[in-house]
C-alpha cells in the first residue's frame, strides 16, 4: 500500500502539473522559443533522455516497456521506434492529452498506449523494462525505493531512473525556490545521494534480485540530475 507521503506528494504533483504548469510544460517539451534559463532545462533533458535511451536495447522488439511519468511522451515515442510495446503514464491528464496529439503517424513495428493515472498501479501489468525520467524526483528516498520495488516486483530486465543529486548547487537551486511565493512555486525537489538509495535498496529483501548497475550525472544551467540503473540478475 502506499505511503502517505506517497500519497501526499503525489496529489501535489498531479495538481501542480495539470494545472499550474501545464502550458508551461506543454512549450517547454517543445521547438517553442524558451528563456535562457528554461532553454538549459530543455538541454539537459534532452541528454537525460538519451543517456536513458542509450541504456535500454536498441532492439526493443518484443519487449514491453512502461513509461513512468511520460510527460508530453517524448521518450516513449523513441522506446517505440525501436519496437516496444510501451505503456505511458503521467498524473496529468493536460500532458497525456498533449502527448497523443504529439504522437507522430507512425512509429515503425513499435506502439503506445497512453493512460492518465498513478505508475504504480498493479493493473498497468508486467514489464521488461521501466524508464522513470524525473518522476520521482520529488519524492524522498524512502518513497523512491519502495516506488521502485513495487515496480521491481512487475519487471523482468531493467529500470533505469532519475534521482535529484545531493549537491551545493542543488541545494541553492532548492533553497532558492523557496524565495518565490507560494502559489508559483512547483513541489520541491528532493535531492538524495546515490549511496543512501543503495543502502535502502539493500535493506529491502524483496530487491535481493537486482543489482546497480551504470550511473552518470546530467548537469548543465539549471537542469541537475542523476541517472541511474537496477538490473534484475
Amino acid at each position: 500500500m502506499d505511503t502517505v507521503s506517497y500519497k501526499n506528494r503525489r496529489g501535489e504533483l498531479e495538481t501542480y502539473f495539470d494545472r499550474t504548469a501545464a502550458d508551461a510544460w506543454a512549450r517547454l517539451t517543445s521547438d517553442a522559443p524558451v528563456g535562457r534559463v528554461r532553454a538549459t532545462v530543455r538541454a539537459g533533458r534532452d541528454r537525460m533522455r538519451s543517456t536513458l535511451l542509450s541504456w535500454l536495447p536498441e532492439d526493443l522488439r518484443g519487449r514491453r516497456l512502461l513509461d513512468a511519468g511520460c510527460g508530453t511522451g517524448a521518450l516513449a515515442v523513441e522506446a517505440a521506434r525501436r519496437g516496444a510495446e510501451v505503456v505511458a503514464i503521467d498524473l496529468s491528464p493536460t500532458l497525456v492529452d498533449l502527448a497523443r496529439e504529439r504522437l507522430p503517424a507512425t512509429l515503425g513495428a513499435g506502439r503506445i498506449e497512453f493512460r492518465s493515472g498513478d505508475m504504480l498501479d498493479p493493473a498497468l501489468g508486467e514489464f521488461d523494462h521501466v524508464v522513470a525520467m524525473d518522476s520521482l524526483i520529488h519524492y524522498r528516498a524512502a518513497d523512491i525505493v519502495n516506488s521502485l520495488s513495487r515496480l521491481a516486483a512487475r519487471t523482468s530486465r531493467s529500470i533505469v531512473f532519475t534521482a535529484a543529486p545531493r549537491t551545493p548547487a542543488t541545494m541553492l537551486m532548492l533553497g532558492m525556490g523557496r524565495l518565490f511565493p507560494r502559489g508559483d512555486r512547483s513541489p520541491a525537489i528532493e535531492p538524495v545521494a546515490p549511496e543512501v538509495l543503495h543502502r535502502l535498496k539493500a535493506q529491502d529483501p524483496s530487491l535481493a534480485a537486482w543489482q546497480t548497475g551504470r550511473f552518470d550525472c546530467i548537469s548543465g544551467g539549471f537542469y541537475k540530475s542523476q541517472a541511474l540503473e537496477w538490473t534484475r540478475s
